[in-house]
């Protein structure tokens, strides 16, 4: 999941990531071609355009209407739980509105993630087996999927690269398997798999109404570097968990639970796909979005200002509601975001703008532990967090959208209070110096509470506060 937006990694992590890649796939997947390659995908800095399916694939139609499906709260994102087979499996992986690829972890005790340390005890993490799936079966070189996730312009080249013959191109008889492929993310993490087959499960208009969608294309991945927990990727292109359901002309909402729900397994954030997602209420406000000639898969907005108590903040670069000639700029939306990311000096002056504002001590301690810029001491009577005086912070965008963000998605409690004094944090995050990509990101913490609906139909994304707790119970996403 993205955090920052650096890309780097050393030339000893890949050469392990690929050794290990090969390792577990050797052992678990016989019908390799042992001529493939992993081709190395940099989803952060490949532009295509996406190719007509090929004569070897199938067009895949949607067998699903709406869906609501339940997002449970994690430390830094929300988990989509995936049922994955014949019998079903279960994973549990991020939903990630910043890209398409939906992967799970596969090989029971041979998944390897490297500089994953922090996740060696997690027990969110389920692996997917194929060889325990009657259904599962390898992709083949010459379908729309394979060509995506190889980023190829010519729709023979996946084919060539499994081995096969010209003639058997030209006669269309070639069904070797789709080669091994790697995918990059922005924060710099790497995952390495086979493109695979299987039915998956989803939940119909309620969340006691199940429906299989045989055919769901996604990735089988063997290793990882820095992504412990499978991803279920909401982008645009073929290969997004919407594409795949027939949900592009349509769209999708969700409504996060606030983080204090985090890890609470009663209730879960909803989830909905199809036109009851795209229905709207009157107090929802949509702007539009804009379309990024580098990522047009992914999901941008135009920040226009930002208000800090009842001060307008400083002229807003243009970059963040335009895109430049090489297709940089725009505000990322990214569910698979934690921080909100403002780039500078743009950061700096929202900082400067707050503190004059704010009258409790500085918690410098905790700034140099968590990496965060403003930390304060607040009292805490009876050592219970109260709702502090913090100026109020509005998001303004594009087409006279405003959005108050609720405290809690700005200031946030590092720990439990002692002595009565407690910290808080500004949970905002400078961009890294780059202008390559976006500007800036608008993450999932700062879409806490709040309604947020993506209209593919009508181009426009849609924000409404609202109490995402009650939302979930009224759909029956709470257990007593």
């Amino acid at each position: 999941m993205a955090t920052s937006y650096s890309t780097t990694t050393t030339t000893t992590i890949l050469l392990l990531l690929v050794i290990a890649f090969f390792s577990f796939y050797q052992t678990q997947a016989g019908n390799i071609n042992p001529n493939s390659v992993v081709l190395g995908l940099t989803r952060s800095s490949t532009t295509f355009t996406i190719p007509k399916p090929s004569k070897y694939s199938r067009k895949r139609l949607s067998q699903v209407s709406d869906m609501i499906e339940p997002l449970r709260a994690v430390r830094d994102g929300y988990l989509l739980t995936l049922i994955i087979g014949t019998p079903g499996q279960v994973i549990q992986v991020y939903m990630d509105t910043g890209s398409d690829l939906t992967w799970v972890p596969c090989g029971n005790l041979s998944f390897d993630c490297l500089d994953c340390d922090d996740y060696r005890n997690n027990k969110l993490i389920g692996t997917f087996s194929p060889s325990n799936s009657s259904s599962s079966f390898r992709d083949t070189c010459g379908s729309s999927f394979c060509i995506d996730i190889h980023s190829s312009d010519n729709s023979f080249d996946t084919c060539i690269e499994a081995g096969c013959s010209l003639s058997t191109l030209l006669k269309a008889t070639c069904s070797r398997p789709c080669p091994s492929f790697a995918y990059s993310y922005g924060e710099g993490g790497l995952v390495a798999g086979t493109l695979t087959r299987d039915n998956l499960r989803v939940h119909g208009s309620s969340p006691y109404i199940t429906k299989d969608v045989p055919r769901f294309s996604f990735g089988c991945v063997g290793t990882t570097y820095r992504e412990p927990i499978g991803i279920a990727g909401f982008g645009r292109g073929v290969l997004s968990l919407p594409s795949q359901l027939g949900f592009l002309q349509k769209g999708f909402s969700h409504c996060f639970l606030a983080f204090k729900y985090a890890n609470n397994q009663n209730i879960s954030s909803p989830l909905f796909m199809g036109d009851t997602a795209t229905s709207s209420s009157d107090n929802m406000q949509f702007t539009p979005m804009l379309k990024s000639p580098m990522f047009p898969n992914y999901y941008y907005i135009g920040l226009e200002a930002i208000t800090v108590g009842n001060v307008k903040s400083a002229e807003v670069p243009l970059n963040l509601r335009e895109f430049d000639s090489q297709g940089n700029g725009g505000m990322l939306i990214d569910s698979g975001t934690t921080y909100t990311h403002l780039p500078e000096p743009f950061y700096s002056q929202l900082l400067s703008m707050l503190q004059p504002m704010i009258a409790y001590p500085r918690a410098t301690d905790v700034e140099r532990r968590t990496g965060f810029d403003l930390c304060y001491e607040v009292p805490c009577p009876n050592n219970r967090f109260t709702n502090d005086p913090f100026p109020s912070i509005t998001f303004h965008f594009m087409n006279n959208v405003s959005l108050v963000l609720p405290q809690a998605n700005y200031f946030y409690a590092m720990s439990a209070p002692t002595n009565s004094t407690g910290v808080k944090c500004l949970l905002f995050q400078s961009m890294d110096d780059s202008s390559y990509g976006p500007a800036g990101v608008f993450g999932n913490f700062q879409q806490q509470d709040v309604k947020v609906v993506y209209d593919l139909e009508k181009e426009r994304i849609g924000f409404q506060p609202m109490d995402c707790a009650a939302a979930a119970i009224s759909q029956g996403l709470h257990k007593n």
